[in-house]
C-alpha cells in the first residue's frame, strides 16, 4: 500500500495529489472506494496529470471503474492517461470527460467495488458536478462531494447560483452523512454543513444587495467584488468575481 494512502471512512481511502495551491488547498483528494482492501476498487477523481500520483493510485488494487466528479482539470486532466494505464473505463456526467464509459446519470445506482454508489447530480460549482453517495459507508453513510462542498472554506460558483442552492438542499436531505471533499479534510454531518453553506450564501446575497444599493443597480462585477470581497487575496480574485457574477445573475433574475 502506498505510504500516503489514508483511510477516510470504512469504505474509502484517499491519496493526496501533489497540486497544492490557493484553489486546491493541500491538493486534490483522489478517493479509492472498496469494500475490501484486496478486492476491486473504484477510483474517484484521478486528478492532475502527475505520473507518480497515477502510479501510486494504480498500485492500490485492481481498478474496476474510474469516476470524475466534474470537469475542472485538477480532477479530470489525468483521466485519459489513467484509463490507458489501468484499462478501467472513466465515467463523468459530461460525455466529453468519459473514456470508454457511459455518462453518469443523476439518481443512478452503480454496483461496483463490492458496494453501491448513488450518483447525485449537483450543478452549481459547475453544471456537470456530481456527488457520490455511499449509503452503506458506516452508520450514517458518506458522500464524496467533489468541489460542491469543500473541507475548508466555500466553493466558487462556476455554474448558476439557483442550481447551487437547489443542490445544497438535495444534499442536506441525505442527513448526517460523512463529508468526503475533493479538497481539505473529512467533515462530519453533511446536513449541518449544507445548512451552514446555505446561510453563508444568504449572507453573501445580502452583502451584494447592500453593495448594489450603494453603487447602483447597474454596478459591474468588478465594482461589486471590490466591495464584497475587499479582503480576497489577488490569487483568488477570479474566483470571487465568478461568485459575484453568479450572485448578480441570480438577483437580476437571469439565473
Amino acid at each position: 500500500m502506498p505510504h500516503d494512502l489514508a483511510r477516510t471512512s470504512p469504505l474509502t481511502r484517499t491519496l493526496l495529489a501533489p497540486n497544492a495551491g490557493p484553489m486546491t488547498l493541500e491538493g486534490t483528494n483522489s478517493y479509492v472506494i472498496g469494500a475490501s482492501e484486496a478486492g476491486p476498487i473504484v477510483v474517484v477523481d484521478p486528478g492532475p496529470l502527475d505520473e507518480g500520483h497515477l502510479a501510486a493510485l494504480a498500485a492500490v488494487g485492481p481498478i474496476e471503474l474510474v469516476l470524475v466528479t466534474h470537469r475542472h482539470p485538477d480532477h479530470s486532466a489525468a483521466s485519459v492517461r489513467f484509463a490507458k494505464l489501468t484499462g478501467a473505463p472513466v465515467r463523468a456526467f459530461d460525455a466529453a470527460y468519459c473514456v470508454n464509459g457511459d455518462p453518469l446519470v443523476g439518481g443512478e445506482l452503480i454496483a461496483a467495488a463490492g458496494t453501491g454508489i448513488r450518483v447525485v447530480h449537483t450543478p452549481g460549482h459547475t453544471d456537470d458536478s456530481v456527488c457520490l453517495h455511499l449509503p452503506g459507508d458506516g452508520p450514517t453513510g458518506s458522500v464524496l462531494t467533489g468541489d460542491t462542498i469543500l473541507g475548508r472554506g466555500t466553493s466558487i460558483i462556476d455554474g448558476t447560483l439557483a442550481d447551487y442552492l437547489t443542490s445544497l438542499d438535495a444534499l442536506r436531505a441525505l442527513g448526517p452523512a460523512t463529508v468526503l471533499p475533493a479538497h481539505g479534510p473529512v467533515l462530519p454531518d453533511l446536513a449541518a454543513i449544507c445548512a451552514a453553506y446555505l446561510a453563508h450564501r444568504r449572507e453573501r446575497l445580502d452583502q451584494v444587495r447592500a453593495a448594489l444599493a450603494t453603487l447602483g443597480s447597474d454596478a459591474s462585477v468588478g465594482q461589486v467584488t471590490d466591495s464584497v470581497y475587499a479582503q480576497a487575496d489577488a490569487a483568488v480574485r477570479f474566483a470571487a468575481e465568478a461568485s459575484v457574477r453568479a450572485q448578480l445573475a441570480y438577483l437580476r433574475g437571469e439565473a
